[in-house]
């Protein structure tokens, strides 16, 4: 065992213990969203925040390449995180969605029809 074993073991360990808590903070919200259950998102982007953040910082005192079960658990967690990017992305969608058939129905209800284009066509203007 040479001198800079231990400090890649326990590099590997905490790197493990990032990627635990990211997953997590990730199905939480994956399956919150796919279930349309509430959900505090407040606390989960918090959570991922600040799991991103020590991954990075944990990624400088890591070994050029990877084992292969790091190699793994990181292309899984890209793939949970995929998935979180398209469930985020259907949710944001469908509020946009939203939003706009309410500014038109409050446009419409602020208006009295003097200026609408339908009764201005219809009148030959």
């Amino acid at each position: 065992m040479t001198f800079h074993e231990p400090q890649i073991c326990a590099a590997a360990l905490l790197l493990g213990g990032l990627l635990d808590r990211l997953e997590d903070a990730v199905e939480q919200e994956n399956e919150a969203l796919h279930l349309r259950l509430p959900i505090d998102l407040e606390e989960i982007t918090r959570r991922k925040s600040r799991s991103l953040l020590e991954l990075s910082r944990a990624a400088r005192a890591l070994p050029a390449a990877l084992d292969g079960t790091t190699l793994e658990r990181l292309a899984q967690l890209r793939g949970k995180l995929l998935r979180n990017q398209e469930l985020l992305g259907l949710h944001l969608s469908a509020a946009q969605e939203v939003a706009s058939i309410l500014g038109t129905a409050l446009r419409d209800a602020e208006s009295d029809g003097t200026y609408s284009i339908s009764l201005a066509t219809r009148y030959g203007a």
